[in-house]
């Protein structure tokens, strides 16, 4: 799709231009009130801490006990706090910000490493380099950010730091040059691309970022900006070739974010660079269904249908969102993008349970920017209709106050668990079956022990257990006979699991309509199944079945055993969506099980 077009490109490829520069004082002043006040606020909360320090020791935590989190917490602390640095200046424009600014950008400059230790590899899936070759930059989701940060503020704030620190630009574009634009030209790294190689969010997202860079720094050739382009489209054709025609991402809501939202980025900056070649492309079906996703898994407010590493509230929509609608031409996701923005009180998510949503300062000027007119767009979201998703196995279905999502695809996605057959189901807008979603990363949760983690096993998802075994990871681990009818799905789930005697089929048939969800699962195995039902709200003894708090009820057929299970929620990334306990609902049947949820 991306390199038939490059015969189409122009004689010349022009800078791109995210935003007016600083000095273009008119424009930033015109920005609405309460998007000056809130980058100021921001920039005066980052001004007012100091440098996070990133010794040796803190690398080495990777590499020793195989935590992340306090690394990637001060590398990203240091990026947001040029982010909004930047941002209080070019609103303010007066230089008290300046010195705040060049610390920062001389403390990035001299980090030896711009990538995450859990990412130090030049091979993919294997183990990661206790240190970092400095000789050698790697180029990895968090060296792209860096990198496409440090370009945007040399365009937004050239001119102003080397009046203040002569020299300070230069600096940037050797970082820059040294770090991403000559190992981008000269290497190859997995995430651009291999023939029929698996690609995955990595692939978009670094390549807009690294367009960034050749888009944005003054010093780079046309020869160097034109083999750029050719790489990039030759890394999306490769990053589109893993979606269905259908447009779903199998990576779930919340990685939407880095995956359709960074494609559209990347189309974004090529379409300026070659109008041409590339704005056609946003007419693309497929391109418009990969955009139209978050909108279709939408279920209300902050949350949405989740499965994999994906959290429930996976973030409201935004700028991002909305300019992607105006590309392909799509009202609904407009409008949820534009209501959305005006329920959040955190638009440049500050306070996201993903740290690396807050340190792309690209993001926060399209925010800024486009304020005005996600304020007063006129259309009010609409609720999407039921979808069937056939590329992953993703079904959505609304019925009155109720919202059922069923995952009926196969163990072998980017990010899986093994989830195949499960269902997470909403009321008046509030969790009542839940996915739980993914603890904070560590160097197990992407490694060959994967599985051993809890969180990732079927018998922690709405699913059945048989005797102690759960279901296995990989793509021929499937649903099988899918049928889809007028709010209801089924699949044949058995082969989702190990060979197991006596286990020939296990059907699930689950239906939304407005009173309710019916969930009936028929199987041939002779023992006692045990299925799990997740739920944050604590489930109460109610006649033959269970209260959820006033929410509902879950009411099976007779003959049916129970046991309620707490489950203490300690972990930090999980404790941003549940409360301290969640529940384990264990159903005890021979055979068939018929149950309503209302």
């Amino acid at each position: 799709m991306f390199t038939e077009r490059l015969p189409l490109l122009p004689a010349v490829l022009p800078a791109f231009r995210p935003c007016p520069p600083a000095c273009q004082r008119a424009d930033w002043e015109s920005l609405p009130d309460t998007a000056r006040q809130r980058l100021l606020d921001a920039g005066e909360a980052e001004a007012a801490r100091s440098i996070a320090p990133m010794p040796l020791t803190l690398w080495l935590d990777f590499i020793r006990s195989g935590r992340r989190a306090d690394w990637e917490e001060a590398t990203f602390s240091r990026r947001a706090r040029l982010c909004a640095l930047v941002c209080a200046e070019c609103v303010e424009y007066r230089g008290r910000y300046l010195d705040a600014i060049a610390d920062t950008i001389w403390a990035i400059c001299e980090e030896s490493a711009w990538q995450l230790p859990a990412h130090n590899s030049y091979v993919r899936d294997t183990p990661q380099l206790p240190l970092p070759d400095t000789a050698r930059p790697l180029i990895d989701l968090f060296a792209a950010e860096a990198g496409a940060l440090l370009a945007t503020v040399h365009f937004l704030l050239g001119p102003e730091l080397e009046k203040a620190y002569p020299g300070l630009t230069t600096r940037i574009e050797q970082e820059v040059r040294n770090r991403i634009l000559t190992p981008y030209l000269q290497d190859h790294f997995w995430w651009m691309g291999n023939g029929n190689e698996p690609m995955c969010n990595w692939t978009s997202w670094c390549t807009q970022n690294v367009l960034l860079c050749f888009f944005l720094l003054p010093d780079v050739s046309q020869e160097e900006r034109r083999a750029a382009v050719r790489q990039a489209a030759y890394s999306l054709d490769c990053f589109l070739k893993d979606y269905g025609p259908d447009g779903c991402c199998n990576e779930g809501a919340q990685y939407y974010r880095h995956a359709g939202l960074t494609l559209w980025g990347a189309l974004h900056i090529l379409s300026s660079a070659a109008p041409e070649a590339f704005e056609p492309l946003f007419r693309e079906e497929k391109i418009r269904n990969i955009a139209e996703y978050i909108l279709n898994v939408h279920v209300d407010g902050p949350y949405y249908l989740n499965f994999g590493d994906c959290s429930p509230l996976a973030g409201r929509c935004g700028a991002r969102e909305y300019l992607f609608a105006k590309a392909v031409g799509s009202p609904s996701l407009a409008a949820l993008a534009a209501s959305d923005f005006r329920a959040d009180p955190d638009p440049d998510h500050l306070t996201a349970q993903d740290a690396s949503s807050r340190i792309n300062l690209w993001y926060r000027l399209l925010t800024a920017f486009t304020q005005r007119e996600l304020e007063s767009h006129p259309a009010p979201a609409a609720p999407a209709g039921d979808v069937w998703y056939p590329s992953v196995g993703v079904f959505a279905a609304r019925r009155g106050s109720w919202v059922l999502g069923a995952k009926m695809g196969s163990n072998g996605d980017s990010h899986n668990h093994n989830d195949t057959g499960s269902i997470t189901v909403y009321k008046d807008g509030r969790p009542f079956l839940i996915d739980i979603g993914v603890e904070s990363y560590t160097r197990k949760t992407f490694s060959p022990q994967r599985y051993e983690i809890w969180t990732m096993q079927s018998g922690w998802h709405n699913l059945p257990t048989f005797d102690g075994v759960m279901q296995l990871p990989g793509a021929e681990y499937a649903a099988r006979d899918i049928q889809i009818g007028e709010g209801s799905i089924s699949a044949e789930l058995s082969g989702a699991y190990p060979p197991i005697q006596g286990l020939n089929h296990y059907r699930r048939t689950v239906s939304v309509t407005p009173e309710g969800i019916t969930l009936v699962d028929e199987t041939d195995w002779p023992g006692e199944v045990e299925l799990t039902l997740m739920t944050q709200l604590h489930p109460q003894l109610w006649g033959g079945g269970l209260s959820l708090e006033g929410l509902g009820l879950i009411q099976p057929g007779s003959g049916v055993e129970l046991t309620v299970q707490p489950v203490p929620v300690t972990d930090p990334r999980l404790r941003t969506a549940w409360p301290d306990t969640i529940w384990k609902i264990s159903m005890y049947f021979y055979n068939k099980l018929i149950l309503h949820l209302n």
